[in-house]
């Protein structure tokens, strides 16, 4: 029986196991197969303060685990399969293991929807990103494009126009999804160009991003355009398939949380990007990962008094 039972070992995974190791609660950290989140897709992180001179994404977040087990975290690097919120104690399911804990904290995360692309895959972190806040930087004076029509995609060229030479947003339809604000903060962008009903069939490039094979969806003509970046923005999908039915979901699949981190089943939390349509940054998931330990700290003394 544990205190806690953590859900994902990303930044609000880890920033939780963290504050509940130091009030001293029995943890247990279901980290996965694939531990980190999606720092571990990243390369040079500038913007997580402590780091004057930045830090790769694997490599904080191998510093975060450590810190973690120095406090005397387990961490298990297998899958939950399943869960039962139903009544508490809740069961967390790890293939044909059962264990039990009097609180869980969801921190599984989100992850970026990606184009699908063996290229796409091969290239990531070396021109190949989902994130122009975190990465926007490494562009200055390049050529980068971004792919999507929706809010998320002009944020993305926005803020990438603000150091790359030229930003060419690739679009499969002839019009934008975007607020209508946006799209007028767009056009008046002299850096920004558009490729309209078009897809990106290959990204090419053997050790950085060089150029990208388009096809147009209507014409069906294919042309190759130089770009030393391609910034995928068609959105984020929360990891939360394993959650249906258990805590109150919303129609895209994000938690529904009340009070900073409560779900909708008293005694469940949750943390990070799966309850964060906004902001989905590593610092602000490590803020929501301290914010449920400390609630769960709060939850368990109110319900555990003598």
């Amino acid at each position: 029986m544990y205190d806690v039972i953590i859900i994902g070992s990303g930044p609000a995974g880890l920033t939780a196991a963290i504050y509940a190791s130091r009030a001293r609660l029995g943890t247990l950290v279901v980290g996965g197969m694939s531990w980190g989140g999606q720092l571990m897709l990243t390369g040079l992180v500038e913007n997580f303060p402590g780091f004057p001179d930045g830090i790769l994404g694997p490599e904080l977040m191998s510093r975060m685990r450590q810190q973690a087990e120095r406090l005397g975290i387990k961490i298990l690097s297998e899958d939950v399969t399943s869960v039962d919120f139903s009544h508490r104690p809740f069961k967390v399911h790890v293939g044909d293991k059962a264990f039990k804990a009097k609180t869980v904290i969801a921190a599984t995360g989100a992850s970026a929807k990606s184009l699908g692309l063996p290229s796409e895959k091969r290239l990531i972190g070396k021109g190949v990103s989902y994130c122009a806040t975190c990465d926007a930087p490494f562009f200055r004076d390049k050529k980068v494009v971004v792919v999507g029509g929706g809010d998320t995609a002009m944020d993305e060229a926005l803020a990438l126009a603000s150091y790359a030479r030229e930003v060419t947003v690739v679009h499969r339809r002839d019009q934008l999804r975007a607020c209508k604000l946006l799209q007028e903060r767009i056009f008046a962008n002299k850096k920004i160009s558009f490729v309209w009903n078009s897809v990106i069939e290959e990204i090419r490039g053997e050790n950085k991003v060089e150029a990208v094979k388009l096809k147009n969806v209507r014409t069906g003509e294919i042309s190759v355009m130089a770009a030393d970046g391609v910034f995928v923005a068609i959105g984020y999908k929360p990891i939360t398939d394993l959650l249906k039915g258990q805590i109150q979901l919303d129609d895209f699949g994000y938690i529904v949380v009340r009070d900073e981190t409560k779900t909708s089943v008293d005694g469940v939390f949750a943390a990070g990007d799966n309850q964060d349509f906004k902001y989905k940054q590593a610092i602000t998931s490590a803020g929501s990962g301290a914010k449920a330990a400390l609630d769960v700290v709060k939850f368990l003394q109110e319900h555990e008094a003598p």
